[in-house]
């Protein structure tokens, strides 16, 4: 009884943990899609830089090993230039550098998540159905 208790208990934290890490993945990417318009203020100055999470393993305390957002990290990726003379960002020539963010790619990492985050609540939703039913057959 106790091996199927602790076994189903360290499925469902480890479950937990990649719950907790997806649902803060996609708290990043909706930051990334609400700046995504977000050009430079200044001239030369630099817009919204995407952001991107950085996760890893982490044991836990009921055994097995999960994941946790460990950082936060800024992308890369070139800026991109648009021309908007009218921008209070805009250079000499017009242009106003515009944030390496792309909405598309955002949407799909949204998505990944979004399928990441409801496989997992599955597991656990199996995990304490299989739990059940094996106190069930004790009982008999």
């Amino acid at each position: 009884m106790a091996d199927v208790t602790s076994a189903s208990g360290a499925t469902i934290a480890v479950a937990t943990s990649a719950l907790k890490a997806q649902q803060a993945r996609m708290r990043v990417i909706a930051e990334n899609i609400a700046n995504a318009d977000s050009g430079a203020t200044t001239p030369g100055g630099d817009p919204y830089q995407r952001q991107m999470p950085v996760f890893e393993p982490q044991m836990q305390d009921e055994g097995g090993r999960g994941v946790h957002l460990a950082r936060v990290q800024p992308d890369a990726t070139a800026f991109h230039t648009e021309y908007n003379p009218s921008a209070p960002g805009a250079d000499a020539k017009g242009f106003v550098k515009m944030p390496n963010v792309d909405p598309l790619t955002e949407a799909m990492d949204m998505k990944e998540a979004q399928r990441a985050y409801d496989a997992n609540l599955n597991m656990i939703e199996s995990a304490r159905a299989m739990q059940m039913r094996t106190l069930d057959l004790i009982k008999k």
